[in-house]
């Protein structure tokens, strides 16, 4: 299998979503109470930070690409 650059919005955003699937399967199950006012704002919240850290290594990758064909066009 060939490497792949490291993603961390999509890590942060299926951690977010199986967290939220465990929570309801222990609520399935009778183990907890999780009522889903609070499993919701807990996995937009989760989105909205994995969609910050896409946008952080976005950034962070444009910067170093930008350098890389700047250095080498000298």
């Amino acid at each position: 299998m060939r490497r792949h650059e490291f993603q961390p919005g999509r890590l942060i955003a299926g951690l977010v979503l199986l967290a939220g699937g465990v929570l309801y399967l222990l609520d399935a199950t009778g183990k907890t109470d999780a009522p889903w006012y609070a499993v919701v704002p807990l996995t937009i919240g989760g989105f909205v930070l994995a969609a910050l850290a896409g946008l952080v290594t976005y950034a962070v990758r444009r910067d170093r690409r930008d350098r890389s064909s700047a250095s080498s066009d000298q």
